[in-house]
């Protein structure tokens, strides 16, 4: 049996991505890997990222690293796709020749057929999943029509183009046969979802119609834009028991000097209130956002406003990212890039100090409290779980305190018996 693995850089939709293409390569009689280092595999396939440099040299790296196997007869064929390809093909062409041949992000055929794979429509809502079996992201759409003066994501991934509900739901009830039990809703803005196709915001009947889905038992939304908030949709969150309490809705700044100049289409005020919207109807809702700092023209008036309001607000989750010009974007086209490194780096240092006692001091509210769990896993004998406040990998872990064998992917109740500032210590109930 012929043998791909397919190494995914980035973000979570470029998991999904890839875990299409490996649905289709194995139903054409690939046995398929996935992220490995290995070369055992004759034909490798890299979904690279494209969007910040770190991610840019990740991607890389990771080019050159199987180039070198190429070219030393370890693996027969090596192919490229996503963000990074989509943006530098003509420049990695000439710099990396070993590699057979570049996709961009849309050029899913042309994959396809490279890997001599005639593509299956029915396995459209099928993938081969590389999270644990007990959740999957589903992604909703590609690209977005939103041009903030920093992001590149439009440039590369072009305009918003929603999937129709049924097919969501076909893919969600897939995913449930599968043994998942919790969906991560991605898109690069969850909350524009519909518009294209239905002439209207259609995120909440979208997941109304995934509550409806049996074997799914959480829900989660990631990656909304606070601007034209749906109102609709904080209502099914509120009512809706499948929905977790729980919002990923990155803010970048309150300084209406930054938002105007970062092209968000929302001023203070406006995010002000949508918070306070958000904390009357569902007040255990846990927030995730993110803050650019050191973006061309951020004075330390513009900083010192985004502290107070990161004081104010108390984000249960909060990350900092740094200014970089990306190519081609509003910022990086007409604005000079005129905060030095060194201030960026204090001012995101100072932020996330903050953020950590403002964490400790929400986490430590927690102790006491009866939380639904779902676990994780073991490691080195400590089993492992999350809350419905807390999405996999970048939010807050609970060790459960137990003489039991616990089941992976199971629900459980737990007591919070103890906290620091981004875990959790819980007893078995």
């Amino acid at each position: 049996m012929k043998t791909i693995n397919v190494v995914t850089l980035g973000c979570s939709k470029n998991v999904v991505d890839s875990e299409h293409l490996m649905a289709q390569a194995a139903a054409a009689g690939y046995r398929v890997t996935f992220d490995s280092n290995s070369t055992r595999a004759k034909i490798v396939v890299i979904n690279t990222c494209g969007f910040i440099n770190d991610a840019k040299q990740e991607s890389i790296d990771t080019i050159l690293s199987f180039a070198a196997a190429r070219s030393a007869g370890r693996i027969e064929r090596l192919f490229v796709m996503g963000c990074l390809s989509e943006r530098y093909a003509d420049e990695l062409r000439e710099a990396i020749p070993e590699v057979d041949e570049f996709f961009g992000v849309r050029t899913f055929e042309g994959v396809l057929k490279a890997l001599e794979v005639e593509r299956k429509a029915e396995l459209e809502t099928e993938r081969v999943l590389t999270t644990p079996r007990h959740y999957a992201y589903l992604k909703i759409a590609e690209g977005c029509d939103r041009r903030c003066g920093y992001c590149a994501i439009p440039l590369i991934r072009g305009g918003h183009v929603s999937v129709p509900i049924e097919t969501l739901v076909k893919e969600a009830e897939w995913l449930a046969s599968q043994g998942v039990k919790e969906l991560m809703v991605i898109a690069q803005d969850t909350t524009f979802y519909g518009i294209d196709l239905y002439g209207k915001r259609k995120l909440a009947e979208l997941l109304k119609a995934l509550c409806r889905v049996d074997g799914i038992e959480w829900i989660r939304l990631h990656y909304a834009y606070p601007a034209s908030f749906p109102r609709d949709v904080i209502e099914v969150m509120r009512d809706e028991p499948k929905i977790c309490k729980y919002l990923d809705i990155p803010l970048q700044h309150i300084s209406d000097n930054q938002l105007r100049s970062m092209k968000r289409s929302i001023d203070k005020a406006g995010t002000v209130k949508l918070i306070a919207d958000l904390r009357a109807a569902i007040p255990d809702l846990a927030i995730r956002t993110t803050m650019l700092v050191g973006y061309p023209g951020e004075t330390d008036a513009d900083f010192a406003e985004l502290k107070e309001f990161v004081k104010e607000a108390k984000f249960e989750r909060l990350g900092v990212f740094t200014y970089s010009a990306e190519e081609g974007t509003y910022s990086a086209d007409c604005l000079a890039d005129d905060v030095p490194e060194s201030v960026k780096q204090a001012r995101a240092d100072e932020l996330m100090e903050l953020q950590s006692a403002i964490s400790y001091g929400c986490n430590e509210r927690r102790v006491g409290r009866t939380e639904r769990v779902i676990v994780d896993g073991c490691v080195d004998g400590r089993w492992i779980a999350r809350s419905q406040y807390d999405s996999p990998e970048v939010d807050t872990e609970i060790e459960i305190i137990t003489t039991k064998r616990l089941r992976k992917g199971a629900f459980y109740d737990v007591r919070i018996v103890e906290a620091d500032e981004y875990d959790l210590t819980a007893e078995l109930i």
